[in-house]
């Protein structure tokens, strides 16, 4: 039976941040329209932290059961190393998309935003079906891209949607978000690419090869600079979010050079950080930007 610290293990607690960012530039958006409700963004803060570790188990699950995490770097597999059984583990996933299905319809409930009801829909059936069902899209190289749409533009969109009508600087920060969610997920499946190849499991990562998902993720990271300036057309404090670049110069020289396997775990974790820090100082820089009453 698993102890308690290798379920929090098992939850990925470094991937957090991706959930955490979207939520912060969304309602630093907000702020900026003068509409900020914050019982609101608790929330879709709430929302987005139980779809991730929703997803963390439930990838967790589906893996394990084929094997997939047979032999692993990283972080504590529950079902690939016998820690608990499957079963247990694919209903604390779906415990977590339960548990955030409901505070998504009640912040829905609250703010009248009926139209995020089968966008919801669609996010929990993402995150299962990313390694879940017979054809899982992760597999299939599609995790980047399904990461940039539901953990970048729906996440950071969504909450700003329940307080005020999205902005340009919403979006500019939705994009920066989603690039810099999917910079976490490459440089996961970077440091996979031997085992996840072996496995049969077809990511991103194994299909572009090492040197290009090095490329890939360098150009990820690129795009929050971009979104950043975007951004600053509405507030020029946004620029503040460059602030958080020197934090980036780990993780990158770690990706742009040789490490592999276990050597990248710090750029992940590095990636993960930077995300966040971006976003609460985007977030903070839209908000500084509100006009004056």
């Amino acid at each position: 039976m698993a102890t308690l610290s290798q379920w929090i293990a098992g939850a990925r607690p470094r991937t957090l941040p991706a959930a955490v960012s979207p939520v912060l530039v969304g309602t630093g958006a907000a702020y900026q329209t003068g509409n900020v409700v914050w019982g609101y963004a608790l929330l879709a803060l709430v929302v987005s932290v139980s779809l991730q570790v929703g997803v963390n188990y439930a990838n967790d699950y589906s893996d394990g059961i084929r094997g997939t995490d047979a032999v692993r770097v990283g972080p504590v597999r529950l079902v690939g190393q016998r820690l608990a059984h499957p079963s247990t583990v694919k209903f604390a996933a779906w415990a977590c998309f339960f548990f955030a299905g409901l505070c998504g319809l009640a912040l829905v409930a609250l703010s009248a935003t009926w139209v995020l009801i089968p966008i919801g829909g669609l996010a929990i059936a993402a995150a299962w079906f990313y390694t879940g069902g017979s054809r899982p899209y992760g597999y299939l190289g599609l995790g980047e891209v399904f990461v940039f749409v539901f953990f970048g533009l729906v996440a950071t969109l969504g909450t700003m949607a329940t307080m005020t009508p999205v902005t340009a600087a919403g979006w500019a920060g939705a994009v920066g978000v989603g690039a810099l969610a999917s910079a976490i997920l490459v440089v996961n499946n970077l440091r996979d690419i031997p085992t996840d190849r072996g496995a049969g499991k077809r990511t991103l990562a194994v299909r572009m090869g090492d040197r290009g998902t090095r490329r890939f993720y360098v150009a990820l990271v690129s795009v929050a600079f971009v979104a950043t300036g975007l951004a600053s057309f509405a507030s020029p404090y946004a620029l503040l979010a460059v602030l958080a670049a020197p934090l980036l110069l780990r993780p990158v020289q770690a990706v742009v050079g040789t490490a592999t396997g276990r050597d990248l775990i710090p750029a992940l974790a590095g990636t993960g950080l930077f995300q966040l820090v971006w976003s609460a100082l985007l977030g903070l820089g839209l908000a500084l930007g509100r006009p004056p009453a």
